[in-house]
């Protein structure tokens, strides 16, 4: 009995022992590091950003001053800052996108800064919402027509990132008559001209920033401001876009339409391209085929070189090299047999 008590004894000691050993030198030292030095050797940090105590939107101060101004725009700042996959995506689809958009709202007299606008609203793409808002500017079916943009099952000239453009602009000018101030402006292009009307009668105000608005409306400014900070200082906010990698702008030639397509595919192969690419270039055709009404013409997009490749050209220029290489080696080889 008591040989087989020290035996278990023994046991329990060598498996505790060989745990310890185990545990021991298998774990690496930590060594105890300060904060300040962790901090030098540490490749990513996650900071907050102080607040310019001068801040400009369209052309109109912005009131940092407001403890509340400073933490919304901050909030937004931090938010738009560590929302990394999207933000990094707008700052290069920018690039592409910018140059397209800013041509027009000069042409209207509207400020360049509401092309942030854009970016909020849908991301720089031809996005649909849960309501069906459709487009850079998510124009609803019924407010596009009242703008012009013509809207059907064979054509929507929403996904026309040109007019839509033309119709917001048209908008923010009616809206710019309405309350001679730019911040109002874009509140109302989310809430709505009578909405932010009334919100001024019922609470005596004449500013954006006095407002008391829905979540949705009171964030919308500041999220136009924080990303025109992070589009215009994208290093100091911890982006690095090299100039090749961002999205290079779309070249094309126009080919004017003033006759029926039946068939958009048999069109965009008659074109060197694929349907695929027809209606990246055209997104605003609904549909296989395009109708044009008498004394009416459309103009569509047929993309240039490099951006007219398809697989299909791809696959022949691999073939053709292919080819390149075996008469190549066939001719080295007869050199050698001779």
């Amino acid at each position: 009995m008591t040989k087989k008590i020290l035996l278990a004894i023994g046991f329990v000691l060598l498996a505790g022992t060989s745990g310890y050993l185990f545990l021991y030198l298998a774990t690496p030292d930590v060594p105890v590091v300060h904060h300040e030095e962790l901090k030098s050797k540490q490749h990513y940090f996650i900071c907050d950003f102080d607040i310019p105590n001068e801040l400009v939107f369209a052309g109109e101060k912005v009131p940092v001053e407001m403890f509340y101004t400073r933490e919304s725009i901050e909030r937004e700042l931090i938010v738009n800052t560590y929302l990394h996959s999207s933000t990094l995506l707008l700052l290069k689809r920018s690039h592409r996108w910018f140059p397209v958009i800013e041509p027009i709202l000069k042409k209207y007299g509207i400020p360049e800064d509401f092309k942030f606008l854009a970016m909020i609203e849908s991301n720089l793409t031809n996005a649909v919402s849960p309501s069906g808002a459709v487009g850079f500017w998510q124009f609803l079916s019924e407010t596009a027509k009242e703008y012009d943009l013509e809207v059907n099952k064979n054509v929507d000239m929403r996904y026309n990132v040109e007019l839509e453009t033309e119709a917001a602009c048209k908008y923010f000018l009616k809206a710019y008559e309405r309350f001679q101030n730019w911040a109002l402006v874009a509140a109302s292009y989310n809430a709505g001209q009578r909405r932010i009307s009334d919100l001024l009668k019922d609470q005596k105000a004449i500013s954006y920033f006095d407002l008391l608005m829905s979540q949705e409306t009171e964030r919308y400014l500041f999220r136009m401001i924080a990303l025109k900070m992070i589009y215009e200082n994208p290093m100091h906010y911890g982006f690095f876009i090299s100039d090749e990698s961002k999205y290079a702008v779309l070249d094309y030639h126009v080919v004017v339409v003033d006759k029926d397509i039946a068939n958009l595919t048999d069109f965009a192969k008659e074109h060197g391209i694929s349907y695929k690419l027809l209606k990246y270039y055209n997104p605003w055709l609904r549909s296989q085929k395009l109708n044009v009404p008498k004394k009416h013409s459309f103009e569509i997009k047929i993309p240039n070189p490099p951006f007219d490749m398809t697989h299909e050209k791809l696959r022949l220029l691999y073939e053709q090299a292919e080819k390149q290489t075996i008469s190549t080696e066939d001719t080295t080889n007869e050199r050698k047999d001779i």
